[in-house]
């Protein structure tokens, strides 16, 4: 079965008076890629301005924005649709048996492709990450499905979501002393936790769909919003979905719009814009994701 859906993802900046922007790049289009496929897209913006659009490192794609005039008020608008294949559950992708435990034993071949991907990111300069790694292994428990688990469980279970208006993710060490944060942080501390373990991981933002906006029964956590979560090489399997925030490695809940080293790569939005500092009113986002339907499988 494969899900139709349509996403809305409109942010708007507000001024005092009229300012001159630089150029913005927007990351809002879901990649191409086995899981699902882009039926149709829009890009408004409410004042005259050029779109191009680019394929950057990672193969994500971003419209390079440049505003031609000032303006109080800047919002930008995409609309898409597209088809969603969905997730099949972990337990159907058999791990090679070098994967089987902790450490991972890549191959030389891996280890030049997952380089980025392994190497730690964010300073640790207490040393808490690291050990609240270790913890997860300790014992001989260290089947990697098991542990990968115990981590995305911790998180779900013993820290308290809590979302923020500003930009930016916390690090890794702040998130793991409050015990609390946003999906993006979650995410990040996971994919941190992991790397000094030894696993290839990446950041994924995209967009959550939750059953419960259509009216069903299902309620997640961070939905109506741009989502974060992670994925992790292991090798037999490849790339495996783990999202700390709602405990969802299946389904057909997430969509991926880009991936990244660090969450700075894949930001919605970003740009800038020159006058005094006190025109800045604020920012508002708002994301509608919507189910319009299924398609069976057919044989």
């Amino acid at each position: 079965m494969s899900v139709i859906y349509e996403v809305e993802h409109v942010t708007r900046y507000r001024y005092a008076k009229p300012v001159t922007f630089g150029p913005h790049r927007a990351v809002f289009l879901p990649r191409g890629s086995y899981s699902g496929r882009l039926l149709s897209y829009s890009l408004d913006i409410n004042v005259p301005a050029r779109v191009h659009w680019v394929s950057d490192t990672l193969s994500n794609n971003v419209a390079v924005i440049e505003v031609k005039e000032p303006a109080q008020e800047l919002s930008v608008t995409c609309r898409f649709q597209g088809e969603h294949f969905g997730t099949r559950s972990i337990e159907d992708f058999p791990l090679d048996a070098r994967a089987n435990e902790v450490p991972v034993q890549y191959t030389p071949d891996e280890w030049t492709d997952l380089a980025v991907y392994l190497r730690p990111h964010a300073e640790d300069p207490d040393g808490s990450v690291a050990a609240w790694a270790k913890h997860f292994v300790g014992g001989d428990r260290d089947a990697t499905s098991d542990v990968l688990n115990r981590i995305m469980n911790t998180i779900r279970d013993t820290f308290t979501y809590r979302g923020r208006e500003e930009e930016g993710t916390q690090p890794p060490g702040e998130t793991l002393r409050l015990k609390s944060g946003t999906c993006r942080d979650y995410a990040w501390l996971m994919i941190e936790t992991l790397r000094r373990l030894g696993f290839a991981c990446r950041f994924v933002s995209g967009y959550l769909y939750d059953s419960a906006l259509d009216g069903g029964d299902v309620g997640m956590t961070g939905s109506g919003a741009t989502h974060a979560w992670l994925q992790v090489y292991l090798p037999g399997a490849g790339w495996l979905v783990y999202d700390p925030t709602n405990r969802i490695t299946e389904g057909f809940d997430l969509i991926a719009v880009a991936i990244a080293r660090h969450p700075g790569q894949a930001i919605p939005l970003a740009g800038s814009w020159f006058g005094d500092a006190d025109d800045y009113l604020g920012m508002e986002v708002a994301v509608a994701v919507r189910k319009l339907g299924s398609i069976p499988e057919f044989g």
